[in-house]
C-alpha cells in the first residue's frame, strides 16, 4: 500500500489538502480542488488528508488550521497557505512549479 511518504517523495508534483470533515471551508476547497485536477490532469497528483483520522501525519507539518494546501515534489515542501483559494489564484500558484 501506497504512503503519504511515498507519494510526497514522488517526482510528481504533489498538492496536499489537510482538511477536516467538519471545516465549512475544507468544504468549499473541495469543487475548486476537483477543477484544478481537471485543468492540470496527469501534470499533478492532488490527494486529501484528514486531520482527524491522520493527526500525526498533520502534526508532523505543523498544520494549525484548515484548510492547508502544501505542494510538494521528491519530499520537499515547495509551497504552502491556509485558508480558501480561488481557482484561478491557485492555478497561478502552481503554475511555476510545473515547469
Amino acid at each position: 500500500m501506497e504512503t503519504f511518504k511515498d507519494v510526497i517523495s514522488s517526482d510528481q508534483l504533489v498538492l496536499v489538502d489537510f482538511f477536516a470533515t467538519w471545516c465549512q471551508p475544507c468544504k468549499m476547497m473541495h469543487p475548486i480542488l476537483e477543477q484544478v485536477k481537471e485543468v492540470l490532469g496527469d501534470r499533478i497528483r492532488i490527494i486529501k488528508v484528514d486531520v482527524d483520522k491522520y493527526g500525526v501525519t498533520a502534526s508532523q507539518y505543523g498544520i494549525q488550521s484548515v484548510p492547508t494546501l502544501m505542494l510538494f515534489r521528491r519530499g520537499e515542501v515547495l509551497w504552502r497557505t491556509s485558508g480558501v483559494m480561488q481557482k484561478s489564484e491557485l492555478l497561478a500558484t502552481i503554475d511555476p512549479f510545473l515547469r
